[in-house]
């Protein structure tokens, strides 16, 4: 039986001319510049204001109102309250803001271009549904100039007003009534302050669905 040689393989080292070293070279430099710029759409986010509670229309924003948060909004950012620094003096808000909304920039106004002022309304307590930010209608009943002691039928002075603030519900024994604050346009705030002066009983009745708190 004569011997049959089987020649040896060679291995050859790779050359940059494989195609197939060349696509898997290409597949591991896509993949990490795609990780790479996961990783940096992940952390691009940027420090802006949202507010630290329920804040209504008029309220100043300084640093008891809001808190700073980061967030990923893109191009977005600019339409937003930046928390780079602190909020600039003499802001207001243009209209109320739940808690934890990002501050728009589009909502923020200065207190001299206000068209409504807060004006003060007693009511009884415990006044739950009276929170900042919420809507009630005004209504006052006018003593009857013809019979003491009595009172004509209630009409409505204001409609959807916006509560601004409530203050003595803190239930104690001494206090039986609060008094909240609700901003109203000049014809309202006169009709209001009218009412006061003349000793009508004022209302406040909240508008269902009128958020707030």
């Amino acid at each position: 039986m004569s011997d049959v040689r089987v020649p040896a393989v060679r291995l050859r080292r790779p050359s940059w001319r494989d195609p197939r070293l060349v696509v898997g070279v290409l597949l591991v430099l896509v993949s990490v510049v795609v990780g790479a710029r996961v990783t940096q759409a992940a952390g691009d986010t940027v420090p802006v204001y949202a507010a630290a509670r329920s804040l209504a229309s008029g309220q100043v924003v300084d640093a008891s109102a809001v808190r700073p948060v980061r967030v990923h909004l893109g191009p977005g950012t600019a339409a937003y309250l930046s928390a780079r620094r602190p909020p600039g003096k003499g802001l207001v808000l243009a209209r109320p803001i739940g808690a934890g909304e990002l501050v728009p920039v589009a909502a923020l106004t200065s207190a001299d271009r206000l068209a409504r002022r807060p004006v003060g309304v007693p009511v009884p307590v415990p006044a739950p549904l009276l929170q900042p930010g919420g809507l009630v209608d005004l209504w006052s009943s006018a003593r009857d100039p013809a019979s003491t002691g009595t009172f004509l039928p209630p009409e409505r002075l204001a409609a959807g007003a916006e509560v601004f603030a409530v203050a003595g519900t803190g239930g104690t024994f001494a206090s039986t009534t609060a008094t909240v604050q609700v901003l109203l346009d000049d014809g309202e705030l006169k009709a209001v302050l009218d009412a006061e002066a003349n000793g009508a009983r004022l209302a406040v009745v909240p508008v269902p669905g009128g958020g707030g708190g």
